[in-house]
């Protein structure tokens, strides 16, 4: 399943989604429109989603941005649910603002980007296998805070892209299979 990043939809990873069915995996995109911020309601729906797609079977998370604060929030609450958590050019290390659109965040979320409304340790590692993607071209967060330090992932996979290429990029997507096929 492939979550998007803050103010994007399942429309912007579908180059992403069709480069992992390609690869022979069963892909979706998460199915709740535009990403408009973290909120509980959608951390549950999201929970929701992954429990229909899994069918009872473990589903690997590809979050993009602030997508992959929602995988890593998604295995931390029901980790039975799943396999691998992949995020891409996520900002779940360090400080909150430590990425260039935290002031738009907050006037469209509605909430100060350090206090989310729900109830989280974001740099707490998930209890899966959880691989960061990242990258010191990225322009819009900081390479530290989505690279991660240890403890906070498995491991760390320097990309060379900007930070709208993790998803949309054909030259970035095979890095993303192969964090998905080999972890």
């Amino acid at each position: 399943m492939v979550l998007p990043g803050f103010l994007a939809t399942d429309r912007s990873t579908l180059g992403l989604q069709k480069a992992l069915a390609g690869a022979g995996y069963r892909v979706t995109g998460w199915g709740l429109g535009i990403n408009r911020g973290v909120s509980a309601r959608t951390l549950d729906d999201i929970v929701a989603q992954v429990e229909r797609f899994g069918g009872g079977r473990p589903t690997i998370l590809v979050g993009w941005s602030l997508g992959g604060i929602y995988a890593r929030e998604v295995a931390k609450k029901r980790p039975d649910l799943v396999a691998k958590v992949i995020t891409m050019g996520s900002p779940f290390s360090g400080h909150p603002r430590a990425n260039n659109v935290w002031r738009l965040y907050e006037l469209i979320a509605r909430h100060p980007v350090d206090a989310p409304p729900i109830e989280a340790e974001l740099a707490q590692k998930p209890p899966v296998p959880t691989i960061a993607l990242w990258s010191r071209k990225d322009g819009i967060v900081a390479p530290a805070a989505a690279r991660g330090q240890d403890g906070e992932r498995d491991r760390a996979i320097e990309l060379e892209c900007s930070h709208m290429a993790f998803a949309v990029s054909s030259k970035a997507w095979p890095h993303v299979v192969a964090a998905v096929r080999d972890g």
